[in-house]
């Protein structure tokens, strides 16, 4: 039971808090996000939340936390929430398949391949024969990109270059630390992390990207919802998105905000915080959606002919309108 005094403090503080709330705020629309519990993106919603930034551009926000991504998808799907995170690529499918959802890009960061520093591991032709935990399952975008990088660098599937351990990210780092893995590929947070633990980075999304013959900014993640839904609540979602970007600038220009974040975050020192820090506002993306889409449609052809329809689905190209532009402009 909270002591009288304290209960006092929290019921004057809530009183506060109704006091200095932006006028009407109670009137907003209110758009309902599916959130992965731990998920980064509860980090850029916790900012927009304790700076009243979806509040200044008009809208409000109701987070909705969610166990597994299926579980966003799910929610998504069956009109639970508004608006989850997910991949382009899953977007492009559905759209295939007749449902119109729609994209926004949130964050270009997608990790990469980290190797031991003791593994003795210089390229990635130097993983002949050994272990190589990959986070996800053999769907898993990266691990598909990473296939055609192989191909393309040593002339040899990475499939059968490495021995694949496909695993949940968590365990993945925890094998590596414990030495019982030499390399990793696992998503940026992961990453970040084994960087701050002392692993180096191999091959990176980028790296990856420009062998391959691809220019150009590539965010994997955004922003997702039904494009029928959007046209109904524009003011609203364009206020969201102005709210996410003001919330993205304030995470790339304050240190500050990161020592906010810090339990959020879960870093066990200043070298992991700082780490993930660094790899969030290198996955901030540009503002040219146009070029991001153009971009997508060029990688789509490369995860097309890697994943086949068990990825893509129908698709043959990149479907148009999966990529939504605030405005309207395209």
């Amino acid at each position: 039971m909270f002591h009288p005094l304290a209960r006092a403090w929290l019921i004057a503080v809530a009183l506060l808090a109704c006091l200095i709330a932006p006028a009407g705020a109670a009137d907003l629309p209110t758009i309902r996000i599916g959130v992965l519990q731990y998920g980064t993106v509860s980090w850029e919603l916790d900012v927009m939340k304790r700076m009243g930034l979806a509040e200044r551009e008009g809208v409000r926000f109701e987070v909705v936390p969610l166990a597994l991504k299926d579980a966003a998808n799910v929610a998504l799907q069956g009109g639970a929430v508004d608006v989850i995170v997910n991949d382009w690529i899953w977007v492009a499918r559905q759209r295939a398949e007749g449902r119109d959802f729609a994209f926004v890009p949130y964050s270009r960061a997608i990790g990469g391949v980290m190797v031991r520093p003791d593994a003795g591991v210089q390229t990635l032709a130097d993983l002949r024969g050994m272990r190589l935990g990959v986070a996800g399952g053999a769907l898993d975008k990266s691990w598909l990109l990473l296939r055609a990088y192989s191909r393309k660098t040593i002339g040899e599937d990475a499939a059968r270059l490495v021995k694949p351990d496909f695993g949940a990210p968590p365990l993945l780092n925890a094998l590596m630390l414990k030495g019982e893995l030499p390399a990793v590929l696992n998503f940026w947070h992961y990453a970040a992390r084994l960087r701050a633990a002392g692993m180096r980075e191999l091959v990176n999304l980028d790296d990856i990207l420009r062998a391959l013959g691809v220019e150009g900014e590539l965010p994997m993640v955004g922003w997702v919802f039904r494009e029928e839904w959007a046209g109904r609540n524009r003011a609203a979602i364009e206020g969201f998105l102005r709210a996410s970007a003001k919330a993205k600038q304030l995470m790339l220009e304050s240190d500050a905000v990161w020592e906010d974040l810090r339990p959020l975050t879960r870093a066990e020192d200043d070298a992991t915080l700082a780490a993930l820090r660094q790899g969030f506002r290198a996955g901030i993306p540009g503002t040219d959606s146009a070029q991001a889409e153009r971009t997508a449609g060029r990688v789509f052809g490369i995860l097309a002919a890697e994943g086949g329809a068990e990825l893509v689905g129908p698709a043959t190209a990149l479907p148009a309108g999966t990529f939504w532009h605030p405005g309207g402009a395209r």
